[in-house]
Parts: C-alpha cells; structure tokens; sequence
C-alpha cells in the first residue's frame, strides 16, 4: 500500500480543485531516468488507465502503473517546503538507493 501524507493530501487536493477540468486522482509510476536509475512521475489525471491498481490514501485516489505496484509499496509522499524549494518527496522501502535529491531511485 501507499501513504500519502496529510500534508501531501492537501497540496493535492488544492491542485485538483484549481484545475480547469474534474480531477479524479493520482497516476503514480517509476520510469528511466533520474540520476539513480529510476524516477517518480506523479501525474493527475480524469481516471485510471486499463490495469491500473486503485488505492485510496485519505481523500485522494491513487492510479498505480501495474509494472510499478511491487517497487512502490510500501512508499510514503509527502510535500516538503524548504529553503531549497517544494515538492514531493519519497520514502520507498523498496529503493536499493536513491540519489541526493530523493527524486530518483535504485531498484
């Protein structure tokens, strides 16, 4: 299963009810890229594509690519502000390891 934080939840709900069409969730996958291997793409999306595996962290859907469901369980989002910048962060117990940005990962 995932987390998504609280705090996470309602960044992404914001995004969602400022978006100029309905938003039913989270699509969540691992492609190539990144400077450890693998990168998170986090894209919200109308609906879950053909396959995707459905689960719900508080009041947001997530979409996870079917490829991706066994890397990614386990793993927690969050949304960090800091002096660097904002956005996601990953805590993936399934990561070999990670680059220093924590955006990318090593499976």
């Amino acid at each position: 299963m995932l987390t998504v934080t609280q705090n996470a939840q309602e960044v992404l709900q914001r995004l969602m009810d400022n978006s100029d069409k309905p938003l039913a969730g989270l699509r969540i996958a691992a492609v190539n890229g990144g400077c450890a291997g693998l990168q998170y793409r986090l894209d919200l999306v109308t609906g879950p594509e053909e396959g995707d595996h459905l689960v719900e962290s508080g009041s947001i859907k997530l979409f996870i690519v079917p490829d991706n469901a066994e890397m990614l369980i386990g793993t927690v989002i969050d949304f960090a502000e800091s002096l660097e910048g904002s956005g996601f962060t990953f805590a993936n117990p399934n990561a070999a390891s990670k680059c220093s940005c924590g955006k990318s990962f090593a499976a």
